[in-house]
């Protein structure tokens, strides 16, 4: 028995489709029995599996068991929830992996999986081990057993573990995603007045797009912090691993704007630690990080990666401007957006200011945000190889972390090729908008020396 994905289907950090057309039960099916080979012969016996509220992930979440059990692996099913439960179950419940069944921030009709194994991201050459096992049927066969648990509750405690945090006025959406009713019940646990928004799991995502880095679908919210004159307002992913914020006057938060505020509370309990932030982040979050005594650190984008670096540096704090946050201090060093929720209270508390005057602090940046443009899939690596050549020839200043990141007088930019989509991206920073203007008709100029125009941007 031998399976085939569809090419697009295995991805740097995670496995992701089109339900119906490049995913199918097929597919899980032989994701977890490639999955549990891997963990049986690495000397496991039990796999974590929960799942989002897509109207998709039970018939996948079916499907993915038995391919774990039939490989021999028993599989500890958490049922529905945000992925970051699934992370707390892999982190303690007696398993030695787990595979959250999620489309994240995707539209309705995606759907895909998050994996850990023993304790680690899973992600590059792993996900396409997953692929080439399934191709020539390199399974192991056996009869494991599926038990159902929930931990919903146990979880929630786990989120207001030693909560030193004050009571605030703040409102919560939960975009109709995964993070609902986990939600509802850490409110219920909080000091202070909340206000909640869409806590009903629905996969058809009835009031807006569930990713809050869009600004667009931060709308509800904004609405909500004004009518009530709340202190802020945090918003979630469709399957809660990245946080979204606006302070009391309804500006948004970005994802190193976040960690700016996360930063200043962490060092004072740790100076001298390393922060982690990926090569979009402003590099105003770097300044402030090695202003408050910190280690800065520029590393690649994606979540995977991120939680290495930070395994490798012994990093209490990282982030990435999408939104994922990661705590290892007091916690277990995955994206956790109900616990950074908690943690931006007890920030605030600490620091002695509310998240309005945290963020009227900073200093003021020009910037653009995530521009994202389509290119063929066989081209977007060759373009930045190609930019970084002729940038090296001319002399200018380049990191090369992840893509060209490349720093002038007017500021800096970035291009780098998605490892999870057939798209270029590009950010640019600087100290006004006529610096911004030379900065992206920069990147326009290389992008014309490689054969393309820079399109509308798309959507992640």
């Amino acid at each position: 028995m031998t399976h085939d994905f569809h090419p697009t289907v295995l991805r740097e950090y995670d496995i992701r489709g089109i339900v119906g057309d490049t995913l199918s039960d097929a597919d899980a099916y032989a994701i977890g029995r490639s999955f549990a080979t891997m963990i049986r012969r690495a000397g496991g016996k039990c796999v974590a599996v929960g799942y989002d509220g897509r109207l998709s992930s039970p018939m996948l979440a079916g499907a993915l068991i038995r391919g774990i059990n039939e490989a021999g692996i028993d599989a500890l099913n958490v049922g529905l929830g945000p992925t970051p439960m699934l992370y707390y179950a892999a982190s303690t419940e007696p398993v030695d992996g787990g595979i959250q069944i999620t489309g994240s921030h995707n539209p309705p009709d995606y759907n895909g999986f998050k994996m850990v194994f023993q304790g680690r991201p899973f992600f590059g050459a792993d996900i396409l081990a997953i692929g080439e096992m399934a191709a020539a049927g390199d399974w192991d066969a056996g009869e494991g057993a599926a038990e159902s648990i929930d931990i919903v509750d146990a979880y929630v405690d786990r989120l207001v573990d030693g909560f030193a945090g004050g009571a605030f006025r703040i409102g919560w959406d939960a975009g109709n995603g995964a993070a609902g009713s986990v939600i509802e019940k850490l409110t219920a646990r909080l000091p202070g007045e909340h206000h909640l928004l869409f806590t009903d799991i629905d996969g058809h995502f009835p009031n807006h797009h569930p990713d809050p880095t869009d600004e667009k679908n931060l709308a509800d919210l904004r609405k909500l912090v004004a009518e009530k004159s709340l202190d802020f307002g945090v918003a979630f992913d469709g399957d809660g691993d990245r946080i979204g914020a606006i302070d009391g006057q309804g500006r948004v938060i970005w994802g190193d704007q976040l960690l700016q505020i996360y930063a200043a509370a962490v060092l004072k309990d740790m100076p001298g630690a390393t922060v982690i932030a990926d090569v979009k982040a402003s590099q105003a979050l770097f300044d402030r990080v090695a202003e408050l005594g910190g280690k800065p650190l520029m590393w690649k984008t994606g979540h995977s990666l991120i939680k290495a670096k930070m395994k490798e540096t012994a990093s209490p704090l990282a982030g990435e401007m999408s939104g994922h946050i990661f705590f290892a201090d007091r916690y277990y060093g995955y994206d956790d957006a109900p616990y950074a929720a908690v943690r931006l209270i007890e920030a605030a508390t600490k620091l002695g200011q509310s998240v309005t005057e945290l963020r009227g602090g900073m200093a003021p940046m020009v910037n653009t945000p995530e521009l994202r443009f389509q290119v063929e899939e066989s081209r977007k690596f060759a373009i930045v190889d190609e930019v970084l050549e002729r940038l090296a020839a001319s002399g200018a200043k380049v990191d090369r972390t992840d893509g060209a990141r490349v720093l002038t007088d007017d500021g800096w930019w970035l291009l780098r090729a998605s490892n999870t989509q057939d798209v270029l991206v590009a950010r640019a920073e600087a100290k006004d908008e006529a610096a911004l203007a030379r900065l992206l008709a920069a990147i326009d100029e290389q992008l014309v020396l490689s054969g393309i125009v820079r399109g509308e941007s798309v959507g992640h």
